[in-house]
């Protein structure tokens, strides 16, 4: 899934609606990833979208991007965290 923007949506990125809530994308079915948190055992069963995580709100599942959601932060990338 991507942000409307084009960039990827992954797993650690903060991200925020127009609202101003903010959370935190904890899984990605569209590319099988998955946090320590939120195993793919837990969500797996869900196929397609991501799974956001809202201090307020819980974790919230969407298939598609909302339009009003927006990157704060990127996740750190693999390659970055090797080095």
């Amino acid at each position: 899934m991507k942000y409307w923007d084009g960039q990827d949506i992954r797993v650690g990125d903060r991200v925020k609606f127009e609202s101003g809530e903010g959370g935190i994308v904890v899984a990605s079915m569209d590319t099988d990833e998955y946090s320590d948190e939120h195993p793919k055992s837990a969500w797996g069963y869900l196929k397609k979208g991501v799974m956001i995580s809202f201090p307020t709100m819980g974790e919230i599942h969407f298939e598609e991007p909302p339009e009003d959601l927006e990157l704060i932060s990127r996740a750190p990338s693999s390659e970055s965290a090797s080095e």
